[in-house]
């Protein structure tokens, strides 16, 4: 890849795009084929679950990009100090759910995790769940329910250590410094030369909160990332939602610690025009990282893929037409000036 740079180079210059699996998500079919033709048109990060066989999908991905002249992406393993939205599953029992219901849950997962009914049927595909959270509301009777899941804390450490990623990204919320802090701690444990800590935030959590993670990362010898989270899991929702990770940029950047501005969360591909729009703004943003946006923009290609019996990256006629969406998804971030 000509355009490609070096990780901390493409943080440095505004270029850097990361891809976001989903930190609850484990299709691992899914994320083979995702992170595949994700790293080959050029990704600098995967960031994907703690989990030894999402790692090994990302894994199988990436090798499959790197034989066909791909550089290989970092891999950033997703963590928490706690409850959040990004780490929960849906669930319901569908042995409750009466056979007139018109299911706007499955209308609305775009994740496809819901299917038609059947009996003794799963309700929720767990491993396609990755917690956004739309069917939820979504439901008339109310049955669908949030599973939260949190890695314990003596699981940090030996975890890490087990899958070797070059670097994290912890979840933060409101008036969780002592959590974030015995985060920092089991990963420090895990002896781990981190690249860089990518701290994921919205603007609930505000600047002054933001200086004191600052001080316990530093403190640690660590390089933060500001993953700054506009509209968490939304960027597939539509254009309208393109504007809020740069409006939030705009709202903290004059008050961030030190580090690289990331966007995120309702991040799709109409945020760089709304980024390039104001030029002042623009030259404080590191980069991006696409996440539910970056699965719709090869849906298509999955389900044909599903429906042919192969996955996408073994199929020869249909990853070259999905690769060129995929581009034009990555590309422009690639080549700002």
């Amino acid at each position: 890849m000509s355009s490609w740079l070096l990780p901390e180079a493409a943080l440095a210059q505004g270029r850097w795009v990361k891809l976001i699996c989903g930190a609850s998500n484990q299709d691992l079919d899914a994320i083979e084929d995702l992170c595949g033709l994700y790293a080959l048109a050029g990704v600098h990060c995967i960031d994907g679950a703690a989990d030894g066989a999402v790692v090994a999908a990302i894994r199988r991905g990436v090798a499959w990009a790197v034989a066909r002249g791909a550089a290989r992406p970092w891999l950033m393993l997703s963590l928490s100090d706690g409850l959040d939205p990004h780490f929960r599953k849906a669930w319901f029992d569908p042995a409750r759910c009466p056979s007139s219901c018109p299911r706007p849950c499955e209308r609305v997962c775009p994740a496809l995790a819901i299917g038609p009914p059947t009996p003794g049927g799963p309700g929720v595909v767990e491993d396609r769940c990755y917690g956004c959270g739309r069917c939820l509301p979504a439901c008339p009777l109310g049955l669908i329910q949030e599973r939260s899941q949190v890695l314990a804390s003596g699981a940090v450490a030996p975890l890490l250590a087990e899958l070797q990623p070059e670097a994290i990204e912890l979840h933060t919320q409101p008036g969780r410094l002592q959590a974030f802090g015995e985060r920092l701690d089991q990963l420090m444990a895990s002896g781990i030369p981190l690249r860089r800590l990518a701290v994921s935030a919205g603007a609930e959590v505000g600047a002054q909160e933001l200086w004191q993670r600052f001080a316990l990362i530093r403190a640690k010898g660590l390089l933060p990332i500001w993953q700054l989270d506009g509209r968490p899991m939304s960027g597939d929702v539509g254009d309208g939602m393109a504007h809020a990770a740069v409006q939030l940029l705009a709202q903290l950047a004059p008050q961030a610690p030190p580090g690289p501005l990331q966007l995120a969360g309702g991040t799709n591909g109409k945020t760089i025009a709304h980024l390039e729009a104001q030029p002042q703004l623009a030259r404080l943003a590191s980069g991006v990282a696409f996440g539910g946006v970056a699965r719709r923009q090869l849906q298509p290609w999955l389900l044909a893929a599903q429906q042919r019996g192969t996955s996408l990256l073994a199929d020869g006629e249909l990853w070259p037409q999905a690769l060129v969406a995929v581009q034009q998804l990555v590309r422009p971030w690639l080549e700002r000036t």
